[in-house]
């Protein structure tokens, strides 16, 4: 598969190594190696496929051009558009032209959140009650140094995006929208600390984000009826363990498994992997997850009196 990158930031250049001798032209507007200064510049029969790697603002209008010449695309979370029908509209010319429109979301692709993932459909855990999500980085300072970042709803698209797709991916789409609990500003003009959640779902759902965590960090703790799992770290931030409990009823010290990884991050290459398969097999895909968190962020954006896209 021969692909174009479009942007040659931090997650560009991520996205270039992985594809590696799939790639044959990189788009930048500023970065002078570049092959290109804007998509149209490369000639279409040249490419198949598209890794979209910009600040929010422009994918839309990128998708629209690259789907339309039926041209396959991965483009970075979130995929946000200040109106849903936005999204709607490159649904419709994907179907129309049978390309590939596929978000990353390369958390889904970690070893224990896929062996969380089946452990919850083998009801090992039993009736889940609740679950809790921590992300955090230590990035505050660079996202207020960044020209684009520390704007708008600052951590929350990026953070909270990855946690509410984890949610869908783990328990289902929940019901309704998040409550805020809180949002601040601690160092930056944007936000960069929020906790939200979802009390009123089944499971009870808790997200919690922040740029200031100095140890970056991973955590998810789900409570269910026979017992508890744990996830402690991500593989890019290692070691990672999974921890998975056994109650004892009616109390006790619950029997417990622990396994843990010390390895490179092979979320990147398994992801790509899967786009690829997708391309290959024509699979077009459904951005319904794509409207949900535009809608989920746009009600964020409302509740807290600022504009999603800054």
């Amino acid at each position: 598969m021969r692909v174009v990158v479009v942007g040659l930031g931090i997650q560009g250049r991520k996205r270039t190594a992985i594809a590696g001798a799939d790639v044959v032209a990189t788009v930048d507007p500023v970065v002078a190696h570049a092959s290109a200064r804007q998509i149209e510049d490369v000639p279409l029969d040249s490419y198949d496929a598209a890794l979209v790697c910009t600040p929010d603002e422009p994918k839309v209008a990128l998708l629209t051009y690259l789907l339309s010449h039926g041209k396959h695309v991965l483009v970075e979370k979130p995929l946000l558009a200040a109106r849903r029908d936005a999204l709607e509209g490159l649904q419709g010319i994907a179907e129309r032209t049978g390309a590939v429109c596929y978000t990353a979301y390369n958390h889904r692709f970690e070893p224990h959140l896929a062996s969380v993932k089946r452990l919850l459909s083998e009801g090992r855990i039993g009736k889940v009650f609740q679950a809790s999500f921590y992300y955090g980085n230590g990035t505050a300072r660079d996202v207020r140094n960044s020209a684009w970042r520390d704007r708008g709803l600052g951590v929350i698209p990026d953070l909270a995006s990855h946690l509410l797709d984890l949610c869908e991916f783990l328990f289902g789409r929940p019901a309704g929208m998040p409550n805020v609990w809180t949002a601040q500003r601690f160092e930056n003009a944007a936000f960069d600390y929020f906790l939200l959640g979802f009390p009123d779902s089944a499971p009870v759902l808790k997200l919690e984000g922040t740029l200031l965590s100095w140890r970056n960090h991973f955590r998810l703790d789900i409570v269910g009826e026979k017992g508890t799992i744990q996830v402690h770290s991500l593989c890019k931030w290692g070691p990672t363990s999974l921890v998975v409990r056994s109650r004892v009823l009616p109390s006790g010290k619950p029997d417990e498994e622990v396994v843990t990884l010390e390895q490179k991050d092979p979320t990147w290459a398994i992801e790509y992997a899967h786009f690829s398969r997708l391309c290959e097999q024509g699979r077009v895909t459904n951005l319904a997850t794509d409207m949900w968190i535009n809608d989920v962020l746009h009600h964020l954006g409302t509740t807290l009196g600022v504009g999603m896209l800054g």
